[in-house]
């Protein structure tokens, strides 16, 4: 079934009884052409650009648990391009194109909301980082502008300008960043990968992969064994169990990432906002709540949720931006678990067993790569190749020293 809004007006006088399945709750064929192992954001839409960019349809997404259950729809929903390094810029702004684009691509309402990202700078030294990122971002044909404090409080009249700690300078504005629905991320690259025939098992755990004289054969799971020519990797946080499965030994840690959602407010934040003293950032749902989280907990875990320290220090970075939302309650919390790489960009990239592929490694820019992480993993797989949009995303680069280092702190996780 098309979305439209003949549709919609159709189901609404049949009492909205015809409705369909968004996708097919697929049984395992006993071989497949290639096999997805993750049916979160980016294994979904590698899953459905291998049908669309390249005709493979004989495809299998495996999940453990349910469509939408994993880091997909435990995130703040943020969308970006405002990088700084030539191996992060044009990959991101080639998520930001494929966003813009989506809705009618999947014929799905991702509720896509461009409504800007600002990031804030409380220093001279700030500033000049900013400059330096906003012209790098210029000459990739990505939109940049620096405010200055009279142009921030113009956008921002609320926040904690004249008695602050860290007081506000200016900021850096990527006006086509926003946010995106997570969950609806997740539904509409099955929907639209279920249409092109590939098939999304959910509550099918991989317990194995089958590897024989240097290749795969495919992936051992709850249900019994299915072949694949191909398998691609696209577990997240849990991309360092699943590869030791076929004997590989990843440059990744596994660290816990919380978020945070608000009671309901009436309209406050219009944009995103980043706090340059800080890591805290902020944005309003469309249902009113603020949602915003900050640092990892720091330590290493396979756990879906987070502790107190972090809550405090993300409140304290809230707090020291916006006095205004002292008496707000929280409403809820969660984690992600977050693969965290030792220079803070994602590997994606060919692995030394003959037909095993690799997704891993985003950090905390796991959600807004959804896209392009699918388009160039498809290319990979598909031609047993990189894209050149993901040439710099080598799994080796960490022993040739081919590191990008975005933020420069070096082979520290927990700093990234």
């Amino acid at each position: 079934m098309r979305y439209s809004i003949l549709s919609v007006l159709g189901q609404a006088l049949k009492g909205q009884k015809d409705w369909k399945p968004v996708w097919r709750d697929a049984e395992p064929k006993p071989a497949y052409d290639v096999i997805i192992v993750g049916g979160g954001g980016h294994g979904l839409a590698t899953a459905y650009y291998l049908a669309k960019e390249h005709d493979i349809r004989n495809v299998a997404v495996v999940e453990k648990g349910w469509i939408g259950g994993g880091n997909v729809g435990r995130n703040t929903t943020i969308i970006r391009s405002n990088y700084l390094l030539p191996g992060n810029i044009p990959f991101y702004e080639k998520s930001m194109k494929l966003w813009e684009g989506l809705e009618q691509d999947i014929n799905y309402n991702a509720m896509i909301s461009q409504r800007g990202i600002l990031n804030l700078y409380h220093s001279d030294g700030q500033r000049d980082a900013y400059v330096r990122r906003g012209n790098a971002m210029r000459l990739h044909g990505v939109d940049a502008e620096l405010l200055d404090r009279e142009g921030v409080r113009k956008m921002y009249p609320f926040l904690n300008f004249d008695n602050a700690r860290f007081p506000i300078h200016g900021g850096l504005l990527h006006r086509r960043g926003g946010t995106v629905r997570h969950d609806a991320v997740a539904w509409g690259y099955a929907r639209a990968a279920d249409q092109r025939g590939v098939d999304i098992i959910q509550n099918c755990e991989v317990t194995g992969i089958r590897v024989e004289n240097g290749r795969v054969l495919g992936v051992e799971t709850e249900r019994g064994f299915i072949g694949a020519n191909k398998v691609g990797l696209a577990a997240a946080g849990n991309s360092s169990r699943v590869a030791a499965m076929a004997g590989l030994k990843l440059p990744i840690e596994s660290q816990v990432l919380q978020a945070f959602v608000s009671e309901g407010l009436k309209p406050l934040i219009p944009g995103v906002i980043t706090f340059g003293a800080g890591h805290f950032y902020i944005s309003q749902s469309d249902k009113g709540g603020l949602v915003f989280g900050g640092d990892l907990d720091g330590y290493n875990s396979y756990a879906q949720r987070g502790n107190l320290p972090v809550v405090e220090d993300v409140c304290e970075g809230g707090m020291a931006l916006m006095p205004a939302i002292g008496r707000l309650r929280v409403l809820r919390g969660w984690g992600g678990i977050m693969d965290m790489s030792m220079d803070g960009s994602p590997i994606i990239d060919k692995t030394p067993v003959d037909g095993l592929y690799l997704n891993c490694g985003w950090c905390y820019g796991g959600f807004k790569a959804t896209p392009a992480s699918g388009f160039c993993f498809a290319h990979t797989i598909a031609r047993d190749e990189p894209h050149e949009l993901n040439a710099a995303y080598r799994l080796d680069r960490f022993r040739t020293g081919r590191l990008i280092d975005e933020k420069g702190v070096g082979a520290q996780p927990n700093l990234h």
